[in-house]
């Protein structure tokens, strides 16, 4: 079972590249994990917010593979408990897919081909976080979910 995260664009502030860097590191004694930056689509600027979600779309199918189970992170998706959000983990890869493939998109969401293609939404909270926090909240999540599944210390109730 593989984890992969893909997200759009680079993380630019230190702060949050030391943060993300740490929880990857830590994940890695869970679990085949990886995250993936999609460059920025150029002249952005100059694109409607639809154009911007389509080309990002070409670039995010483009990486999905048969047999993957996609989750959307998505201010309407589903909200879990941290240990909610470790059983589903434990179902999913319990489930017998090859990668469980997280996607964080661009600024302005997900086109239609993406909701397409995707098996579920998850949202991390009611509230708007910056793309590039997302990342480093969501990787602690994701390591907080593997220590609860192990019955190790980390989370406390």
């Amino acid at each position: 079972m593989k984890i992969l995260l893909l997200v759009i664009g680079k993380t630019d502030e230190d702060y949050l590249i030391t943060g993300i860097k740490k929880y990857v590191g830590r994940l890695g004694h869970y679990v085949s994990f990886e995250m993936k930056e999609i460059p920025d689509i150029r002249n952005r600027k100059t694109l409607s917010e639809e154009q911007q979600k389509k080309s990002e779309s070409f670039l995010l199918l483009s990486q999905f593979q048969a047999g993957d189970h996609v989750i959307l992170l998505d201010e309407n998706g589903k909200q879990f408990t941290s240990v909610e959000f470790s059983e589903n983990i434990e179902k999913l890869m319990a489930s017998g897919s090859k990668r469980i493939v997280f996607v964080i998109g661009g600024p302005y969401g997900f086109s239609q081909e993406v909701y397409a293609k995707a098996n579920a939404k998850m949202s991390l909270s009611p509230m708007t976080f910056s793309h590039q926090m997302v990342r480093l909240i969501f990787v602690e999540q994701l390591y907080r979910a593997f220590t609860i599944l192990k019955g190790e210390p980390y989370h406390h109730v």
